[in-house]
């Protein structure tokens, strides 16, 4: 893919190099321009339409790939951001406050990623401590309360792996959020941006919905993890992407997500506020209203859902 990217680079710097050419000296190369244009647009679509698993997932781990904020930003209108979980610190790898959705009051919950290396290493790269996940579910379990939609941004390569977050009960707060997220009764839509990855994702994506973006990921742990468990060989990870079944696509095709987001060409740090309005619009859509007033029935959806997920993951 990086070749790829590489050839459609210097093609980009060709096609603006002859324009500034024609433009200095006055002299018409449109229709060379017209055929290199043609051709650059359909690299770009070769280079999204054969993209392997493995492709996809770099393309998740890019730092340009949008973050939950930069949604949040784009979406909604007067975010609020609240911190805290009551028990022990704030934890910056998940952010969540409450904020509209048009007209619509709800609650947002973010798995959130550094731009930079400074911001990644105050974000922890992006993975949850346990304090984040009963930050996450204080704030759901408010949601409830004043019957506000919950809508989550799921990011993460994997929960926080540390001594420390072991010690405070990660094991813990993953499985109580699991079991808190199954009956809760207010509306819940979990849309994976990026690299979902293990316990990390799954605290945040039971939902009524699940959405993934065209071309993230969503799995049990990285390739480079089910490699080195598997085979013992790390290097191995771009074969255990394949069998993984990673992709929005193979996750569709399975029945355990719902829907697909389009990305713009090129991907969603091509176009930000193209994949937002796309979100957006998917967003406005759903009915959040009509399943408040049936909420009972839609926490019965909810739960047979995954009954029948589990039921199938043991097949």
């Amino acid at each position: 893919m990086l070749e790829r990217e590489k050839d459609i680079a210097e093609l980009s710097v060709k096609i603006e190099d002859l324009r500034k050419f024609a433009q200095d000296k006055k002299t018409d190369f449109s229709a060379e321009i017209k055929v290199l244009e043609a051709k650059l647009a359909k690299m770009k679509a070769e280079v999204i339409v054969n993209l392997s698993p493995m492709d996809k997932l770099t393309l998740s781990r890019m730092i340009e790939r949008p973050t939950a904020l930069d949604y949040i930003e784009r979406i909604f209108e007067g975010f609020i951001e609240l911190h805290g979980d009551r028990k022990f610190r704030d934890d910056p790898s998940i952010v969540g406050g409450i904020a509209r959705l048009g007209d619509l009051p709800v609650t947002i919950i973010g798995q959130q990623k550094g731009r930079n290396t400074k911001e990644n290493v105050r974000r922890n790269f992006g993975m949850p401590n346990p304090e984040g996940f009963r930050k996450a579910l204080r704030l759901m379990k408010q949601a409830e309360k004043f019957r506000r939609p919950v809508i989550c941004f799921i990011d993460p390569p994997g929960a926080d792996p540390g001594l420390g977050a072991e010690e405070r009960g990660q094991g813990e707060a993953i499985a109580r959020n699991l079991m808190e997220l199954v009956g809760l009764r207010t509306p819940i839509i979990s849309i994976v941006i990026g690299e979902g990855g293990s316990g990390g994702a799954l605290a945040l994506s039971v939902a009524d919905e699940i959405w993934m973006l065209e071309h993230s990921v969503y799995a049990i742990l990285s390739p480079e993890g089910f490699a080195s468990i598997l085979w013992k060989d790390a290097s191995r990870a771009k074969e255990a992407a394949q069998l993984m079944k990673i992709t929005a696509q193979d996750l569709k095709e399975m029945g355990l997500i719902d829907r697909i987001l389009p990305e713009p060409p090129g991907g969603a740090h091509k176009d930000l506020d193209g994949m937002a309005k796309i979100i957006k619009e998917s967003l406005l859509q759903v009915p959040f209203k009509t399943m408040s007033e049936k909420i009972a029935e839609v926490v019965d959806q909810r739960y047979n859902k995954y009954r029948k997920i589990g039921a199938y993951l043991e097949c």
